[in-house]
């Protein structure tokens, strides 16, 4: 798919220079526990996870990519690790390209099994729309906007790749289409080893597409649309 608009002041770089910066969302993370790690270390992507991110690297294999960032979390380097070997360059560690805080770090989250069976919990859930369980939307969406910029002045004129986190991307994606920031977590166009892409002409985003290149490794109940089952982690990635 994909939409076209405006935004950004006019003030940066030259209209008319074309640069696509493609954001990723990670692979498949190793987490026997179903927990939501969200910024917690030492999740690493799980063998399954390392095969997406080749298929990712090989779909972006032709592109003119010049510069490479990523989330500092093992599972967002681990992805970008193949897309900058296969470019011949150095990974970029952006925090702002970092999963969303969320106060159910650590937990699973059910309602039969996990922190929503818990009534001291509750109160976190009272205001879908900032969130109230975690970073507020308006907090990504600058964070994400700043990341992506610095990633199209680097590659300015050409392509620049950043690996993150599903709900950053989906926020910063709903941002630029000039739709709502709160949302259904179960509708997120934002699939394992996603391939988010916003054109920009100058400063001004112009054009975003959306692609799927490793969706024949990606478990079909984690599939765009797909209903979370019981204990699945339905606030971020």
């Amino acid at each position: 798919m994909s939409s076209t608009f405006e935004a950004g002041s006019g003030l940066g770089p030259a209209a008319g220079d074309l640069t696509v910066v493609h954001l990723v969302r990670h692979g498949e993370v190793h987490n026997p526990a179903g927990v939501l790690y969200g910024r917690a270390p030492g999740y690493h992507l799980s063998e399954l996870g390392r095969e997406m991110a080749e298929r990712v690297a090989e779909y972006l294999a032709g592109r003119d990519v010049v510069h490479v960032s990523a989330s500092p979390l093992e599972r967002a380097q681990e992805t970008a690790t193949p897309i900058a070997k296969a470019h011949g360059l150095d990974i970029v560690a952006d925090e702002r390209l970092i999963e969303a805080a969320n106060i159910f770090q650590g937990k699973t989250f059910g309602v039969g099994d996990g922190a929503l069976k818990n009534p001291s919990n509750w109160k976190y859930l009272r205001n879908p729309f900032r969130p109230s369980w975690g970073e507020p939307y308006v907090d990504q969406v600058v964070r994400m906007m700043a990341a992506l910029g610095a990633a199209r002045d680097a590659a300015l004129g050409h392509e620049a790749v950043c690996v993150s986190h599903q709900l950053p991307i989906w926020i910063v994606r709903s941002y630029a289409e000039r739709r709502r920031l709160w949302h259904d977590p179960r509708k997120r166009q934002c699939t394992l080893a996603s391939v988010t892409s916003f054109t920009f002409e100058g400063d001004r985003i112009v054009s975003v597409g959306y692609s799927e290149p490793a969706i024949d490794l990606v478990p079909a109940h984690l599939r765009a649309g797909a209903k979370p089952q019981a204990g699945q982690k339905a606030f971020g990635a």
